[in-house]
């Protein structure tokens, strides 16, 4: 009996097992299914409207005066006097006498050579005396005919009324001498530098200072190939007189935490590209840079570095893109009356670091009235549902075909741009 049963329980065992196994697998639990409702990005809008847009071109440049000379004396000598405003920084007019050298040599110098015309006066009447005189003693002689050169002391003559006119040249000379040891301004303007001072002794072609010319400024301002389609610039043509109308420019610096703005025009295109980016440079003119500003500002100094905005035309229908609505290769997003994703690529007319501005009439823009997506989407897929708020005016509104749908968490708005107004 002991042997049966040690037989029979290991069956017994197994069958349990395999009976509690099919037990198992046909009574499992039923699993619960979950719905998870599909994700709807909020996202900020905007419609789309068209407007105009006034083009400034942005560029910079170096101030550089129109004139700038180096002042030499055309004399040797000592210096003896020097012009008060002849220092860094000081103005001076036209005519207004700089530098003094000495001048007693030179004074000298004149009446030597005024003595010397009086010598070479005094040969020549005695030498057409006797010219005189060997005529009458040819006639004398009873001979015939003109007399030889030789003779009637025409070479003599000749050479008396060169030295007298050498005499007379070396007075111009020596008067001129004179006057050069008095240096006077060649125009209104300010010294830049100055390197010679009373008693100094200075010769012919020693640099004397560094002047420059303050009737107006210049700045060469290089110019984008893409941005300058927009511009009326003055271009230079040969046997044509330029008559287009100068083209305005603002030039800002900051001065002292503040900005400061001069207004100038345009007045001349360089005739050559620039060798390394190829870019045209146009000149700006600032008239009167150091007259005084009612605001207190101080004037535009030579060698400053200035931000220009060149005005163009004015562009008419287009709409105005934040660049932050725009992905890469000129992309943009809008939504449709469905609310959902569109991607579309435009062709920009003219670009600043805050807008893209593009045709409203070109064959790939997007319609009056179609709404663009504002909010930066990392992944935007054609066809994906967003919720979407539009501000019109004070009063929150939904696109049209999207009235009547609740979508969840609909809390961010975004603002439109007004009747009239560009975007933002």
């Amino acid at each position: 009996m002991l042997k049966i049963l040690r037989a029979l329980l290991p069956l017994l065992i197994l069958t349990g097992c395999v009976w509690a196994g099919y037990w198992f697998l046909t009574h499992k639990p039923e699993q619960k299914t979950m719905e998870i409702p599909p994700v709807i990005v909020s996202v900020e809008g905007a419609t789309l409207k068209k407007t105009t847009y006034p083009v400034k071109v942005p560029s910079q440049g170096t101030v550089r005066p129109r004139t700038q000379s180096t002042l030499l004396p055309e004399v040797a000598g000592k210096i003896i006097e020097v012009n008060p405003s002849f220092r860094p920084g000081g103005f001076f007019k036209k005519d207004d006498v700089l530098v003094k050298l000495d001048a007693v040599d030179y004074e000298t110098a004149v009446v030597v050579a005024q003595a010397a015309v009086a010598l070479a006066k005094v040969t020549l009447a005695e030498e057409q005396a006797k010219a005189e005189q060997a005529k009458e003693n040819w006639k004398a002689l009873g001979r015939t005919g003109d007399p030889g050169e030789l003779v009637s002391r025409a070479p003599q003559v000749a050479r008396a009324q060169a030295d007298l006119a050498a005499a007379e040249a070396r007075v111009v000379k020596a008067k001129r001498d004179v006057e050069r040891t008095i240096i006077r301004a060649p125009y209104d303007g300010q010294v830049l530098e100055q390197t010679a001072d009373v008693g100094q002794y200075v010769g012919q072609g020693t640099t004397l200072g560094r002047l420059f010319a303050t009737d107006y400024v210049e700045i060469r301002l290089p110019l984008p190939e893409r941005e300058s389609q927009h511009l009326h610039l003055p271009e230079p043509f040969r046997d044509v007189q330029n008559a287009a109308t100068p083209t305005k420019v603002h030039l800002r610096t900051t001065y002292v935490g503040r900005p400061v703005i001069w207004e100038g025009q345009v007045v001349r295109v360089e005739s050559s590209l620039d060798t390394e980016t190829r870019q045209p440079t146009a000149v700006a003119q600032v008239m009167d840079p150091y007259a005084r500003r009612p605001d207190g500002m101080p004037p535009l100094k030579i060698g400053q570095f200035v931000e220009a905005e060149i005005e163009g035309n004015t562009l008419e229908d287009v709409y105005l893109i934040p660049r932050s609505a725009v992905r890469a290769g000129n992309e943009i997003i809008l939504i449709t009356p469905q609310g959902t994703l569109k991607r579309t690529t435009v062709e920009p007319l003219f670009g600043n670091e805050k807008h893209l501005v593009i045709s409203a009439l070109a064959a790939k823009s997007p319609k009056e009235g179609e709404i663009l997506c504002l909010t930066p989407i990392p992944f935007p897929a054609d066809g994906a549902k967003v919720n979407i708020g539009i501000l019109d005016g004070q009063r929150a509104t939904k696109p049209e075909g999207l009235a009547g749908k609740k979508k969840p968490d609909d809390k961010k708005t975004a603002a439109t741009v007004p009747e009239g107004k560009p975007l933002p």
